[in-house]
């Protein structure tokens, strides 16, 4: 008899007819039942429904867990009579003392009180009937948090800018990296910050710190479960110093703003009333600041109490007190200094009252 090929059954199970060697096929010879006396065995009971699992969407790709969680899994079977099921964990019998089996009439339940890491696998259920078995196969990931980073340090501090440099953990917590968190803690508040989130590479370049700080900085690596409990820190802290500023003048020429007496406004000629106060305005420029010197027709009045004469940022101002008739005539404003003079001119004429 040739041996039935597998045959593939919806639902992810898969049913196999168990190949008999021809001995088994025919039988023993009646003649040796006979001798023997044994009697002849009943027949079994007809295949009514052939054995099928019926797995669960769900556990049609890896179930992933928790250590310490509770894994309970129900998988519905057919078959009448009653298959057999029986549980493998990678081609091995299942440990009694972590794994229980519920088989019942059509459903058969793998429980685990509490994961560790040592129940990730495959398991299989299979089921049969006579020579009729089908297979399914389950597999299991018990995951927990990563390790810490191995090592971590300061590698360069330049400007506003720090290079960190770790190792990646020595544990995965049986689960693929999600990528490293950073973060970062002046010494003056002592509160960590988080500068970057799942980053691949192990290094990085923490920028924007402020000058005057001292900053250490460490790495927690991430999985499916979450961050490390634990993370490294720098041994060293980068100081960010103020960069040192050199002002550079550039040389230039003095300016000379010496310059000889010259009057911007001039004298102006002026008619008076005998005993009404009058005051003559003039406007004079020169560096260094020019003397002033006032005369009445070409002769010196300074010091004559008749005459008060006011010099004040290059405004000069001559007062003639209750000028008489005599008080009349051509009256100059001098200015001198070391680079030469200038002077002004103006008419005043005294007339009575009405």
């Amino acid at each position: 008899m040739e041996a039935a090929t597998a045959l593939e059954v919806a639902s992810g199970s898969t049913l196999k007819v168990k190949e008999m060697s021809p001995a088994d096929a025919e039988g023993p010879p009646a003649s040796s039942q006979q001798e023997s006396g044994s009697p002849i065995p009943q027949l079994l009971s007809p295949i009514e429904e052939h054995p099928k699992i019926w797995l669960p969407r769900t556990l049609r790709q890896t179930y992933i867990c928790k250590v310490g969680d509770t894994v309970n899994l129900l998988i519905p079977f057919q078959g009448k009579p009653k298959p057999r099921a029986t549980w493998k964990h990678d081609g091995c019998a299942l440990d009694a003392s972590r794994v229980s089996v519920r088989n019942g009439e059509q459903d058969s339940i793998l429980f685990i009180r509490e994961a560790q890491r040592a129940d990730s696998g495959r398991y299989q259920l299979s089921v049969q009937l006579g020579e009729l078995e089908a297979t399914a196969t389950i597999d299991i990931l018990v995951i927990e948090r990563p390790g810490p980073p191995q090592s971590i340090k300061l590698v360069d501090v330049w400007g506003s800018s720090a290079t960190v440099e770790w190792t990646p953990p020595q544990d995965t917590g049986n689960a693929a990296l999600l990528g490293y968190t950073v973060q970062k803690a002046d010494t003056k508040s002592g509160l960590w910050f988080t500068v970057l989130e799942r980053y691949h590479r192990t290094s990085f370049t923490v920028s924007n710190l402020i000058v005057g700080n001292s900053y250490a900085f460490r790495v927690f690596a991430e999985n499916q479960c979450g961050l490390s409990e634990t993370a490294p820190i720098t041994a060293d802290l980068a100081h960010i110093q103020k960069a040192a500023t050199v002002c550079k003048t550039e040389g230039f020429a003095q300016r000379d703003f010496s310059e000889a007496p010259k009057f911007t406004q001039p004298l102006a000629d002026c008619t008076t009333v005998t005993g009404y106060d009058t005051q003559l305005f003039c406007c004079v420029r020169g560096s260094p600041k020019p003397k002033i010197i006032w005369l009445k027709n070409k002769m010196d009045i300074q010091g004559n109490p008749k005459y008060r004469a006011l010099s004040y940022l290059g405004i000069c101002s001559l007062e003639i007190r209750k000028p008489g008739p005599f008080d009349g005539g051509i009256y100059t404003c001098k200015a001198v200094n070391p680079l030469g003079e200038a002077s002004v001119d103006c008419r005043v004429d005294v007339k009575a009252p009405h």
